[in-house]
């Protein structure tokens, strides 16, 4: 068999000989190209033969040989006035005539036993051509014309069909082993495949499979690719739907197709179905903005319908994906429809460390790469993040011109990731490369002093996404509910980069608006929603609800004025409370402050150990005797700039600015 090279018009040419057939497009063109030879050769073919051996006479010299008695025939076209005709010594001649021809010429060809003829012996096809062209164009254009309506009848006839994708057991490949962690995940979704593989073993003990499961979680968590695992590993039919296939701008449209895709999965039962963001058509009827939205609300009704309604399926099975399980219909979820919901939450350390062996299976890493270390510096990341994780440290490896990735580039990678992209373009000004270093110094030595936060990990002043400087921390392990202090802890930490501020210059800048914002939304959730505060008690107020559901958009206040007032006073005094234990850790700590700024404006990026040393050494002492208390930097060594610069000389506070007190108890 040989394979002949792709043409450019994306149609394959097969070489003579092959066992292949010809692609039906390629032989039309064949037939046209054949037909239009054809025709050529009809209309050019016999005029090259007609003229052989014939010789061409003027008019006159036909009229002299006329009256010479030389010719012996000749046959006068009516039409064009062409003569045409033989001599006495044999030689065929042709002589354009008078058209119409004159009776007076007529009579000199007559002289003598000259034969004349009349005749119109035109082409019949040259002269049938012009309207066999026009015959055909018509014909073209009709048949063209006809094909474009019946595919817009079959567009609208099959409107109401499914678009689901159906997959055998070749296809897609992906199976549980390629699906790293979520065990407990696994093994609920395998019971489904194993039922619909040997149903007998369930029914002789009466148990019955659910008909629906429901996969929750967070965006990036592997739904999908559990779907498709189920699809590698199921031998049954599966069928792949997104939520947002039913919509049209037709009202019933989306319940059509419902229809249609249970029809399907029925004829070949048993079967797996599995629907894709289901919050797109299974959202709360009712309750949107102005009423609900008719063909969403069809097309719900349907499927709960067709999962548990008067006639229900049989031996199928419904697998629904979703990150918003709070919007969906109570019908939805109840018993009978999905009877199961499996959540699916983002990694811990001990399921994102196969995680990232699965992503760098394929990948040449270099013997110095612990990925041990990598899962234990990704706190919070998906299986999504980790496996961009691994790109963008292949892509930082091709960037520096390795043939392998190491421990760097798993580093910048995560920088990358999780502070933003470097902006290596944007310079600062001298002043704000200075104000910008005690901002982040102050930060830095709070989440190292303060004993609640996360272990400090890196400190950088190079500007990366949005923001100008970065102190990063890193848990030393998932955590799973958080106390007050932790919570304290974090507020002081934050207000950190202000206090530094108003310390060493005396005055505030906008350098600290995020810290703020994150502040004051962490406070107003203490009091409000997890009750940590003395004034307010054991109560909370605050709704999940999201606004475009309509819920919470007319939604009242459900608390006094009074209260309003209370929760005002006790969000500021926590913030306050916050900002006056910054200020007294930051005083003592003065020398440590400066050394941290001397050495970022120095070195622009130091990781959290060398920070735990300076700030120690400035301190006369280790200010955690157990040990420091920070997160060394992947690679191991802290990213170094030799940008000198003069030692800092401390500001003096502005006169008549006094430092906030701690309020009186």
């Amino acid at each position: 068999m040989s394979d002949a090279p792709e043409q450019p018009n994306g149609y394959k040419k097969y070489l003579p000989g092959g066992d292949k057939p010809m692609e039906p497009d390629a032989r039309r063109r064949v037939w046209m190209v054949g037909l239009l030879c054809f025709l050529i050769g009809i209309l050019i073919i016999p005029s090259l033969f007609s003229h052989k051996n014939v010789k061409t006479l003027s008019y006159s010299a036909l009229v002299h040989d006329a009256n010479k008695n030389l010719v012996f025939s000749s046959s006068i076209n009516s039409s064009t006035g062409v003569i045409t005709g033989k001599l006495k010594d044999g030689t065929s001649y042709t002589a354009n005539g008078p058209n119409p021809v004159l009776p007076k010429e007529i009579d000199t060809l007559e002289t003598g036993k000259n034969n004349v003829t009349f005749e119109n012996p035109g082409n019949l096809l040259a002269a049938l051509l012009p309207y066999i062209i026009w015959i055909g164009l018509f014909v073209g254009l009709m048949v063209f014309i006809s094909r474009q309506a019946k595919g817009q009848m079959q567009g609208m006839l099959s409107v109401g069909r499914s678009k689901a994708k159906q997959f055998n057991q070749d296809r897609p490949k992906t199976t549980f082993a390629d699906v790293a962690g979520y065990f407990g995940v696994k093994q609920e979704i395998s019971e489904v495949v194993e039922f619909l593989k040997t149903p007998g073993r369930y029914k002789e003990i009466g148990a019955l499979i659910p008909k629906g499961i429901l996969l929750v979680g967070p965006p990036g968590t592997g739904k999908t690719m559990l779907a498709r695992a189920v699809a590698g590993e199921a031998g049954v039919p599966f069928f792949s739907v997104s939520g947002s296939d039913f919509m049209e701008m037709f009202v019933g449209v989306g319940a059509s197709r419902v229809r249609d895709l249970f029809s399907t999965a029925r004829k070949q039962a048993p079967a797996i179905v599995f629907i894709d963001e289901i919050d797109s058509i299974g959202r709360k009827r009712g309750a949107g903005v102005g009423g609900g939205h008719d063909e969403r609300e069809q097309t719900l009704n349907q499927m709960l319908n067709e999962m548990d309604g008067f006639d229900p399926s049989e031996g199928v099975v419904v697998i629904a994906a979703t990150n918003r399980p709070d919007v969906l219909d109570p019908a939805l979820l109840r018993p009978g429809r999905f009877d199961r919901q499996i959540v699916v939450p983002l990694p811990d350390l001990d399921e994102r460390l196969p995680i990232l062996v699965v992503h760098a299976k394929n990948k040449p890493l270099d013997p110095s790469v612990s990925l041990e270390m990598v899962a234990r510096g990704t706190p919070g990341m998906s299986g999504a993040d980790l496996a961009n994780l691994v790109n963008e440290s292949a892509l930082h490896a091709v960037r520096r011109h390795s043939s392998t990735i190491g421990m760097e580039d798993f580093e910048s990678a995560r920088d990358r990731v999780m502070m933003g992209q470097l902006r290596d373009t944007m310079v600062l000004m001298d002043d704000e490369r200075e104000r910008v270093a005690f901002h982040e110094s102050g930060h830095a030595l709070l989440a190292y002093v303060l004993d609640k936060t996360d272990p400090l990990h890196k400190i950088t002043i190079i500007p990366r996404g949005m923001a100008l400087g970065v102190t990063m921390t890193l848990p030393e392990e998932d955590r799973h509910i958080v106390a007050r202090q932790y919570l304290e802890d974090s507020l002081c930490m934050r207000m950190g980069g202000r206090v530094a501020e108003l310390l060493v210059y005396g005055d505030l800048s906008t350098g600290a608006a995020d810290d703020l914002q994150r502040n004051t939304e962490l406070a107003i959730r203490m009091v409000r929603e997890w009750g940590m505060s003395k004034e307010i008690g054991p109560m909370a107020w605050g709704s999940n609800n999201q606004v475009f559901l309509g819920e919470d958009l007319m939604h009242t206040r459900d608390y006094s004025d009074h209260t309003s007032q209370v929760i005002d006073d006790e969000v500021e005094r926590i913030l306050r409370e916050q900002e006056s234990r910054a200020i007294e850790v930051l005083t003592l700590h003065r020398r440590g402050l400066e050394a941290l700024a001397r050495a970022l404006l120095e070195r622009e990026t130091i990781d959290g150990e060398t920070a735990a040393r300076l700030i120690d050494e400035a301190h006369g002492e280790q200010v955690h005797p157990e040990g420091t208390k920070t997160v060394s930097s992947l690679s191991g060594v802290g990213a170094a700039s030799a940008k000198k610069v003069p030692p800092v000389t401390p500001v003096v506070p502005a006169p008549g600015w006094q430092p906030p007190t701690l309020p009186a108890v």
